[in-house]
């Protein structure tokens, strides 16, 4: 499982182990905090592309989905 803080998720970098249309390497460009400091959203980008994406930041702890850096 990967290690993330909620706090350090800003333009941390992500690579997507199974890539859909050429896009593999990412950066989170967005995201918002409730007044208790919980992630309500989260925006990730395609460095590819530039397409951004809503995504739920909680699968990022997943392996088999990202990997942290760009490898």
């Amino acid at each position: 499982m990967n290690q993330i803080s909620a706090k350090k998720l800003l333009h941390s970098k992500w690579t997507k182990v199974s890539p859909i249309n050429k896009e593999k390497h990412f950066i989170i460009t967005e995201v918002e905090y409730d007044e208790d400091q919980k992630v309500v959203r989260c925006v990730i980008q395609a460095v590819y592309n530039q397409n951004e994406y809503d995504i739920n930041w909680r699968d990022l702890k997943q392996p088999q989905q990202w990997r942290t850096g760009w490898c």
